[in-house]
């Protein structure tokens, strides 16, 4: 996976471009045109961004991942909630990061729909539900920590995708909506331990 170069002035530069690429969209000019905005030197877009458009979409979605992570710290009800109630939590703070800037992202969603792009959203995802699962206090090494993880990347992608599905999203209706994907899960859950069991003492007898 890509490394993430993280700095201050990055993420001031990023912050600057959300108002710009809502209405401009995510191109090297936007990039030149926040990083003016931050108060550097427009030519050092380049060098904050060398990837351009697409690496900035990537640093902004770190960003997002790391403003859940310290919310999620810095709410004194988080650690009290059960495994399901830490990851609702989570999952209701990244919307709550990039709420504000619906058009911002928006835009970069439709960029990284381009084929090439799909390794930039794997990487994406991959980032947020790992940084959701720790977070939430998962320490597990064995294959579960792989089924946690796909598991609930196709629930926050699909959480994204109702959330956006109108052009003023409603965050209640999206936690909803969540709340059903996470009890479906819990359900699936249920059933392959129930179906696990006999198996088990099958093994156990014979």
């Amino acid at each position: 996976m890509i490394a993430i170069e993280r700095s201050p002035e990055r993420d001031a530069v990023i912050r600057a471009a959300l108002p710009i690429a809502a209405s401009r969209g995510w191109t090297e000019a936007t990039l030149r045109a926040a990083t003016a905005a931050a108060g550097f030197e427009p030519a050092l877009a380049a060098s904050f961004f060398p990837r351009g458009a697409i690496g900035a979409i990537e640093a902004w979605s770190d960003l997002a991942d790391r403003e859940m992570e310290a919310a999620a710290a810095a709410d004194p009800a988080f650690a009290a909630l059960g495994t399901s109630g830490r990851i609702r939590r989570l999952i209701a703070l990244r919307l709550a990061a990039v709420a504000p800037h619906q058009a911002a992202l928006r835009r970069a969603l439709a960029r990284l729909a381009l084929p090439w792009n799909a390794p930039v959203v794997a990487r994406c995802t991959a980032r947020t539900v790992d940084a959701m699962w720790y977070a939430a206090g998962d320490s597990s090494a064995d294959i579960s920590w792989y089924t946690k993880r796909g598991s609930l990347a196709a629930i926050y992608a699909a959480t994204l995708a109702f959330w956006l599905r109108d052009a003023e999203p409603d965050t209640e209706a999206a936690l909803a909506f969540l709340d059903r994907r996470l009890a479906d899960l819990a359900r699936a859950g249920q059933l392959r331990r129930r179906l696990a069991t006999p198996l088990r003492d099958r093994a156990a007898t014979g």
